[in-house]
């Protein structure tokens, strides 16, 4: 399927168009922040509590940082944290069910396994744990979300590859005496994009979730602003004590927006690569 025959199928989705319209707000905040925020995020510009206004729209925190501004900033954090741990986790879970699924044997029982053990610790808990011993900031948050985030993905990228092995243009290769590094590159995965695409993008979904779980708890970089950081402030800080919900909603609204273009997207792109499932 060329490039532009996907993208029309795949905006022929309701899913990824609702996904596509939702993502660009927080899409164009991270990629056009220097431009478009009013403030500096970190500099004081105005009362403490001041409500939004004219020259204000979404107000002011306790001590005088522009909300909006922090806003604007906050969404680099979700989507950086999102995209890196995703990467990493989608690597590591495709890396593992290639081999357990194509290889089998020992290899398989061995890899999943450990596959088992990894999804039997608390992902929440764990990746807490590991936050707090590392140090909360950027580099150490997508090293945990993504190190816990990769045996869903194994599980059923390795059923996917015990079905395709079993091909028979797979079947073919190996007796013409194709290695199995050839077979794997050249046929399993490729055959695995309409899988590991969809699965991918949700996994930046749980990346963004769970960066905005740990700011939200105080473990998240205190050098950068971003959207759970911003409700852990006003949680720690008399924010919801106090009604100021312009402190409070925006930030929610934002995670929940682009939570939901994740998945909208998710599933446009697996109507677009799965057209057996049909379109939605």
């Amino acid at each position: 399927m060329s490039t532009r025959s996907l993208a029309s199928t795949f905006l022929s989705s309701t899913y990824a168009r609702v996904g596509v319209i939702l993502i660009i707000p927080p899409l164009t905040m991270a990629l056009l922040a220097n431009w478009i925020a009013p403030h500096d995020p970190y500099i004081l510009v105005c009362d403490p509590y001041q409500k939004p206004s004219a020259l204000l729209p979404l107000g002011c925190d306790d001590i005088g940082h522009d909300i909006l501004s922090q806003l604007i900033f906050g969404s680099r954090i979700p989507l950086i944290v999102g995209l890196g741990s995703s990467i990493l986790a989608t690597s590591i879970g495709v890396s593992i069910g290639i081999l357990a699924g194509y290889i089998g044997e020992i290899v398989d029982t061995i890899l999943m396994r450990l596959t088992d053990i990894v999804l039997t610790i608390p992902y929440l808990v764990f990746v807490i744990v590991l936050v707090a011993y590392l140090g909360p900031n950027l580099w150490n948050m997508i090293l945990s979300i993504g190190l816990l985030g990769w045996p869903s993905i194994a599980r059923m990228v390795r059923s996917q590859v015990i079905s395709l092995k079993t091909r028979l243009y797979v079947e073919v290769a190996v007796a013409l005496g194709a290695s199995r590094r050839y077979i794997m590159l050249r046929y399993i995965v490729l055959d695995l994009v309409p899988l590991i695409i969809p699965l991918a993008v949700l996994t930046i979904l749980d990346g963004i979730l769970t960066e905005a779980g740990l700011s939200f708890l105080g473990l998240g970089d205190p050098t950068q602003v971003s959207w759970g950081l911003l409700l852990y402030y006003a949680a720690l800080r008399g924010g919801f004590i106090t009604g100021a919900w312009w402190w409070i909603l925006p930030p929610g609204l934002m995670i929940t927006v682009t939570s939901l273009a994740m998945m909208s997207m998710s599933q446009g792109l697996d109507d677009a690569l799965n057209p057996k499932k049909g379109t939605r």
